[in-house]
């Protein structure tokens, strides 16, 4: 298969400047095919670009920054191509006898121009790939822009993850495409030049934040509840969360609550803000609440968090997130809640995050974040799925089987009520860990999945802060987390009830 990626000269980015696509593992070669410009783009981009890679990206170019295009056959159009993918807005030639002619659209515009738009109207746009040959939309996509920093970030993401959707319809795989509401733009469309005012603005007074207090500062909530808990109300209401106290310099996410053995424990990534990795630590809670101190339980080289925990085969298992080494490890628990001991690798050669596990129709499905190395961390979703929990793991037909920043990483455990099977997601829309939607799952098997958010739940009067992403329950014993500031300096320390009330726990009311 040759693939033939047709793209402006004046506007050639280095993106661009490939000879293969990553498609399955095989690098498959590709063409450019460069086009006259179609419509110009806002004067002084380059400039602009130029300047927030010295001020945002400490110097590094990123992929959209000019591409000088060298003529000659290495660089041009060589072989009579298989499939077109038309990054221009100019129209398709209608001379074009190739089999498979893509067009990317953003908010259902073509060309580098509707990205931009959408980008300085507030929002990255929904992506659809569709074959002009036969006018269907054989993919569609929202992705996250955690990491998009400026015009140019915003841009880059958007580019990565179009590139992830046409290497999905290329693999072959059948695709599922989703339902997205295009975002609407809440005010006037910002020109460039305000757009990169205002972010090299945000981007000091973020780095002066920095300095000042610990970002991001999660922290653990819980509650004892006899009665309807999240699922059933979707919402946060009914009694008081309580907040599990930190020492200040370290922050807790990421609860799970396990009974085992006759004890409960609640498990959560303890990352010290000194040093910038997470370990997994957990507190035992009694009737009335946590009991004793944080213990330390998991450490590794790497960074850990995310303590998924699953009971099979008489045995208590941890999958934590690793996805930094690249892998998917399977720990096991020697001595409960303290010793645990490496098992197995479950997968291996991929960023997966927040893995999550449930049983259904007979069959494990594990459930992750996927990232193929470029673009957000929280808008593809891939699943595999096994008949026993150590594997082998086959990978869903349609990975990735969701790219939708609003409903794809996982936020805790899996639920059934009423025979109905459903998940917990983050909402990262308004950015990463921003919110938690509860999802209903309509289809899961090894060839579909289709799942439906019936519930949105932010911070709000009962839980105070700016975060809210994940979800959990154990019994009575009820789970969640959220962000707040937290000032690095102890003057500060009184108005916050982790810094100065004893470490186990302080409480959040509803006003």
């Amino acid at each position: 298969m040759i693939i033939e990626f047709r793209c402006e000269r004046e506007y050639a980015r280095r993106w661009m400047g490939r000879e293969t696509l990553l498609i399955d593992g095989r690098e498959v070669p590709v063409q450019i095919a460069w086009t006259a410009t179609a419509k110009p783009r806002p004067a002084g981009l380059d400039a602009l670009f130029e300047l927030e890679r010295m001020v945002l990206h400490k110097g590094k170019h990123s992929s959209v920054h000019r591409l000088n295009v060298i003529p000659g056959p290495t660089r041009a159009r060589t072989e009579t191509a298989d499939v077109i993918v038309d990054f221009t807005g100019a129209a398709r030639d209608p001379n074009d006898s190739v089999r498979l002619y893509l067009r990317p659209l953003f908010n259902g515009v073509a060309g580098e121009n509707a990205a931009l738009a959408a980008i300085l109207a507030g929002d990255l746009p929904v992506i659809d790939i569709v074959n002009e040959v036969d006018g269907s939309v054989l993919d569609r996509g929202h992705p996250s822009g955690e990491i998009a920093a400026g015009l140019s970030g915003a841009l880059e993401t958007v580019m990565a993850r179009t590139l992830t959707m046409v290497a999905a319809i290329l693999s072959g795989r059948p695709r599922l495409v989703p339902q997205l509401a295009r975002p609407a733009a809440d005010g006037p469309r910002r020109g460039p030049v305000g757009y990169v005012a205002r972010g090299l603005a945000v981007s000091i007074a973020k780095e002066i934040y920095r300095l000042c207090c610990y970002a991001p500062h999660w922290h653990v909530g819980w509650r004892f509840n006899d009665g309807a808990g999240v699922w059933q109300t979707g919402d946060l209401s009914g009694p008081s969360w309580n907040v599990l106290g930190d020492p200040g310099n370290h922050f807790y996410a990421d609860p799970f609550p396990m009974t085992w053995q006759g004890r409960t424990f609640v498990f959560f990534e303890d990352l010290d803000h000194r040093v910038g990795k997470g370990i997994i630590s957990a507190i035992e809670f009694g009737d009335s609440g946590p009991t004793g101190e944080v213990v330390p339980v998991l450490e590794e080289p790497w960074h850990l968090s995310y303590p998924f925990l699953i009971e099979d085969g008489g045995d208590l298992w941890m999958i934590p997130e690793s996805s930094i080494r690249g892998d998917v490890a399977l720990y096991k628990c020697v001595r409960f809640p303290d010793k645990w001991e490496r098992h197995a690798t479950l997968l291996s050669g991929l960023e997966l995050a927040d893995v999550t596990i449930t049983r259904h129709n007979g069959l494990h499905y594990l459930f992750g974040a996927w990232r193929d190395g470029t673009g957000g961390y929280s808008d593809s979703l891939a699943i595999y799925y096994a008949e026993h929990l150590l594997g082998p793991w086959l990978p869903h037909a349609s990975n990735p089987v969701l790219i939708d920043r609003a409903s794809t990483r996982p936020a805790g455990n899996f639920v059934t009520i009423n025979d109905q099977l459903w998940r917990p997601v983050q909402n990262c829309a308004d950015g990463y860990g921003a919110a938690l939607a509860l999802a209903e799952v309509i289809e899961l098997s090894p060839t579909a999945f289709k799942q439906v958010v019936r519930h949105s739940l932010k911070p709000g009067p009962v839980w105070p802060g700016r975060k809210l992403h994940t979800l959990n329950r154990c019994g009575r014993l009820e789970v969640i987390d959220g962000s707040r500031v937290q000032p690095k300096t102890r003057g500060f320390a009184g108005r916050f009830p982790s810094a100065v009330q004893s470490p186990r726990t302080s409480s959040y009311t509803a006003g």
